[in-house]
């Protein structure tokens, strides 16, 4: 795509033309190198955008078969309802073997294919880890220019899978009722990482009672050892009872959103260029491995050099091959 096409696009994704936006995400998808410096400008260009500034992104996050793709489909639908434009990126795993995706988190999703406020998006893992696809957070960054909300959809959490919280401005937590997740997610350090809580499939009131029940237990031993990002910022983690195949529980979700936005508004660069930060050096770290890190002088110090220079304005893509320039440049003085 030419520069000035790209150019265009980008104005065209920021009035939400869905026909640019789409192609703006092929864009990003493109993981040939001759495309990484396409990608960097396109989201240079939309990096200022109104609505990427006054947006709010939604992480959604649980284990498999608890209903993500259901409830992210009946969010999007009442946030609709409220007025709000809405994108959602759906991540689904990958085969380990042909690393081929069925996406079907789309297929198990119920939208209305005319409406004009609404954008849905599958990602396939192609075999990253951490829950999220490797064009997860330029996509996110695409859909933020465009909508008033992104709703992020995450493969499933486990130890590991908890790149989400780089992504969005809200994590949110999905289990079942008698499903036995609290304590792996005690274990894994999972509750760590949540802003909301949601029991969905809450339509056995008594075992939704002892899920919330076993959730409060888990947020206070969570607490107790200081593992809650949450509760350090004064923000008391809510439990949402939700049936997203009937709709009920929708609107409380949407309202503890919305206060959870409210709350950390003075607080929303630093969270997103933290964000940014990890996912330059997660980049970084994806091409050169450890010894790259190493050789620049180890993860501390790039930290530092990536806040200071996403604060001067760099990108995190263009801040990625600058430091792998610079990473190809001691191996050549070898």
């Amino acid at each position: 795509m030419p520069r000035s096409d790209l150019a265009d696009d980008a104005r065209r994704v920021m009035s939400a033309d869905k026909a640019a936006v789409s192609r703006a995400l092929n864009v990003v998808e493109d993981r040939r190198p001759e495309s990484h410096a396409r990608v960097a400008d396109l989201l240079a260009a939309l990096k200022d955008a109104p609505k990427a500034q006054g947006g709010h992104r939604v992480g959604l996050t649980g284990p498999p078969g608890v209903g993500k793709s259901t409830l992210t489909s009946a969010l999007a639908r009442a946030l609709r309802q409220r007025g709000r434009t809405v994108g959602v990126v759906a991540v689904d795993p990958s085969s380990v073997r042909s690393g081929g995706s069925l996406l079907g988190d789309r297929a198990r999703m119920s939208f209305d294919p005319t409406d004009a406020g609404l954008f849905v998006r599958s990602l396939a893992t192609a075999g990253e880890v951490g829950g999220l696809a490797y064009a997860a957070n330029s996509a996110v960054r695409v859909l933020a220019a465009a909508y008033d909300v992104v709703v992020v959809e995450t493969t499933g959490v486990g130890q590991s899978e908890i790149d989400i919280v780089h992504v969005a401005d809200t994590v949110t937590l999905v289990i079942q009722p008698g499903s036995g997740d609290v304590l792996q997610f005690l274990k894994a350090g999972i509750m760590e990482i949540p802003d909301i809580l949601v029991v969905n499939k809450a339509d056995h009131e008594e075992l939704a009672k002892r899920a919330v029940a076993d959730l409060r237990g888990a947020l206070r031993t969570a607490q107790a050892a200081g593992a809650s990002s949450a509760a350090d910022s004064g923000w008391e983690t809510p439990i949402v009872a939700t049936s997203a195949t009937k709709g009920t529980g929708i609107d409380a979700l949407i309202d503890n959103l919305d206060a959870h936005r409210k709350h950390i508004e003075a607080t929303l660069d630093d969270r997103r260029r933290s964000g940014e930060v990890q996912w330059a050096l997660e980049l970084f770290r994806r091409k050169h491995g450890e010894h790259g890190i190493s050789a620049l002088g180890g993860i501390s110090k790039l930290r530092g050099r990536a806040e200071q220079d996403l604060d001067g304005g760099q990108t995190p893509l263009r801040l990625c091959e600058q430091l792998s320039r610079e990473y190809l440049a001691t191996l050549g003085k070898r």
